[in-house]
């Protein structure tokens, strides 16, 4: 039993029922029972991470999430994602984190990751990084294609969070485990993945109940939705990527200026 993560899961669950999210979960049956694997995501939402975990409770398993330092730095959060065994990303030095995955990965872990790194404000598939292909041919450990669709609908960046009894559906899938070879080209496998999670994605939309009136901002322009293009989302993005103070870090970043800066900032 994990001391920390069983209690945040039963927490978890209790929320999603209150909330009354609808979940359709596939593909559970391509998760290795035991053994190392790196679970891909697609980001749309906050909440995508826990709602990817739910397709690996049937073998009993969990993830250990790669996620930004700030989040490891909140007084509330970082002492769960330090107890639940999560890997801190630092988005200017990430070789440590990536051999503290591969590290974990060889131990039999189930290694969960962003290959967009950010989220998606356009709500498409963006470019994405090398990372969780070069620590699973590193460790020699399959990737799981894992899409997650309406979890931007619950809680995501620039929109209303809906945390209420919303009853909003939350497609999940798990593809076939997809498998990277010793000497395979780092770059074409990745683009592989991103071949394997587009189509997934693009079933899993078709599936969706369509959504009218003020939830069209949840859909792709291209799909005729009022969600930002990818190069407006770009835009934005860039913001975001550059920033190094965010909610879960900025009162330790206010903490960390000299008096006379913050009097300055608050008479400005």
């Amino acid at each position: 039993m994990e001391p920390v993560y069983t209690p945040v899961i039963g927490f978890a669950r209790t929320a999603f029922f209150t909330m009354g999210l609808k979940f359709r979960i596939e593909g559970e049956e391509y998760v290795p029972h035991t053994g190392g694997a790196v679970q891909a995501i697609n980001h749309q939402g906050y909440l995508d991470f826990t709602f990817a975990g739910l397709a690996l409770r049937k073998h009993k398993r969990v993830a250990r999430f790669m996620a930004k330092k700030s989040v490891f730095e909140h007084g509330v959060t970082g002492p769960l994602m330090r107890g639940m065994k999560h890997i801190p990303v630092d988005r200017r030095a990430g070789q440590g984190s990536l051999q503290a995955a591969i590290d974990a990965l060889k131990s039999g872990e189930i290694v969960g990751v962003f290959p967009e790194a950010t989220m998606s404000l356009s709500f498409e598939l963006k470019e994405f990084k090398s990372g969780a292909v070069r620590m699973a041919q590193e460790a020699g450990v399959p990737i799981l294609p894992t899409t997650v669709w309406g979890s931007h609908r619950v809680w995501t960046k620039h929109l209303p969070k809906r945390l209420g009894r919303s009853k909003i559906p939350v497609f999940i899938r798990v593809g076939p485990p997809m498998f990277i070879g010793p000497d395979e080209d780092v770059t074409e496998a990745t683009e592989r993945l991103h071949e394997i999670m587009r189509v997934q994605l693009e079933e899993q939309i078709a599936a969706y109940p369509k959504l009218t009136g003020r939830d069209l901002r949840f859909v792709p322009a291209r799909l005729g939705g009022t969600a930002p293009t990818p190069e407006e989302a770009r835009r934005k993005e860039e913001h975001d990527r550059t920033r190094t103070v965010d909610k879960f870090n900025a009162k330790k970043s206010a903490k960390a200026q000299p008096r006379s800066s913050r009097r300055k900032r608050r008479r400005g």
